[in-house]
């Protein structure tokens, strides 16, 4: 991924440098095990330990030779030990090592992405509280609804976004297995107790049953998991940018001193972050389809996944990182206008009223249908011509009859449409307090 959107405890996790400590790690695991079983010499394994090393150069001009990457460094490090360098990578195939470190990185990455993702939720339920009461209008197809709350739209918001950290949480655990079991999974040249001790140092689970790779349905589960969490975000910056239009003007992107919004107009200030962040989440997307392509490998394992997890693992983890940092300081920094919000509500001159009138009409005695067009008549005329929906109500022998002065005007009341918004927010208690763990 590119500098720009990366952060830098994801840049570390990736880097080449880390890969390969990664791998060393692993190599030295196994060489401790089987020091611990007989196989390899104790004064061998003693110069492992104090002179196993690498140089990500040397790895680099190994490999311009080998034209194998894998093959390279274990020349490099066997080197680098003398003479009981013949036993690193004793009894393993590269899948062994690349696939059990890739678990090693994607571990560390994760802890990164999971706090981040209850960060968030964290700010979305402290703004949520704050905006709980600020009336809003709810838009279905676009247009204007009900009346709703700004503190309920973001409620919305941070339930997604728990349960997007659930279930981060759960793929990142079902990635977290190594395999040591060899070229084709029969463990013909390290039996399963090797394994067994190796990935319990590594603080990884073996995986049931693996060819020469893990099965990658486990790598596509995660890739799937980090892109659902992208569209999550995506919904959420849609909405920032919609509310930020210049005709609706109800809520705005941070906006700090010094920022310029457009290189030709002054005026400008664009909801960019939420922008950048819509566009990430279809690259994410994207990144899901080729792991979803790399589940289906022949036989026993063939090559073809390799190249495209090089880009779409380390690129998905990044981006989906970078997205939450950019989301939670849009959340954290955003400005609320309440008085517009206010404002807006008022746009259709009472005719979002229209589903309290209706059922109070049906209540009365109207059937539904005729209380219907009485409604929609008078709603629709208080839209088009700009006039008083209660106003045209109250000409309306048919609701008169049933519906006394202040009884229809108790129907024009906003505070009904939040008298339950209470209950609602209850059901955040749960997910904040693990949200204000991290």
């Amino acid at each position: 991924m590119i500098s720009r959107y990366t952060r830098p405890d994801l840049g570390r996790i990736w880097s080449e440098q880390r890969k390969l400590e990664a791998w060393l790690e692993v190599e030295l695991a196994v060489c401790e095990v089987l020091a611990e079983q007989g196989v390899i010499p104790k004064g061998d394994i003693g110069q492992i330990r104090s002179r196993a090393s690498f140089d990500l150069q040397a790895v680099r001009e190994r490999e311009r030779v080998t034209d194998h990457d894998v093959a390279a460094f274990v020349d490099v490090v066997a080197q680098s030990v003398g003479e009981a360098g013949r036993w690193i990578h004793y009894g393993l195939t590269s899948s062994d090592l690349l696939d059990t470190a890739l678990a090693v990185q994607l571990r560390e990455a994760g802890r990164e992405i999971v706090d981040g993702a209850m960060g968030l939720t964290a700010s979305l339920v402290k703004r949520a509280r704050e905006f709980k009461d600020t009336f809003c209008v709810g838009r279905t197809h676009g247009v204007h609804a009900e009346p709703t709350s700004f503190g309920l739209k973001l409620a919305g918001f941070a339930f997604e976004s728990h349960r997007n950290t659930e279930r981060l949480r759960d793929a990142f655990e079902k990635i977290e297995v190594g395999k040591l079991s060899g070229a084709v999974g029969t463990y013909s040249a390290l039996d399963p107790e090797v394994e067994r001790l190796t990935l319990d140092r590594l603080g990884l689970e073996p995986e049931a049953l693996a060819t020469q790779v893990v099965p990658r349905d486990r790598h596509a589960q995660l890739v799937a998991a980090l892109a659902l969490a992208g569209s999550s975000l995506e919904r959420l910056a849609l909405e920032v940018r919609h509310l930020q239009r210049t005709e609706v003007r109800e809520v705005e992107e941070p906006f700090r001193e010094g920022q310029k919004g457009s290189s030709a107009m002054p005026h400008k200030r664009n909801p960019i972050r939420s922008e950048r962040i819509a566009g990430l989440a279809r690259v994410l997307r994207g990144n899901c389809q080729a792991a979803f392509e790399n589940v289906s490998l022949w036989h026993e394992r063939d090559i073809s996944h390799s190249s495209a997890e090089r880009v779409i693992i380390p690129d998905s983890t990044i981006l989906l990182d970078y997205m939450q940092h950019l989301a939670t300081g849009v959340i954290e920094g955003m400005r609320v206008d309440q008085d517009r919000m206010r404002e807006n509500l008022e746009l259709t001159h009472g005719a979002i009223f229209s589903q309290t009138v209706l059922t109070a009409l049906v209540e009365a005695g109207l059937s539904r249908d005729e209380a219907y067009r009485i409604v929609q008549r008078s709603a629709q005329r208080a839209w088009d011509d700009r006039s008083s929906f209660q106003a045209l109500l109250e000409r309306e022998p048919a609701v008169t009859e049933r519906l006394d002065p202040a009884t229809l005007s108790d129907l024009f009341d906003y505070r009904r449409f939040l008298r339950h918004v209470d209950q609602v927010f209850e059901r955040l208690d749960g997910i904040e307090a693990q949200a204000l763990t991290t």
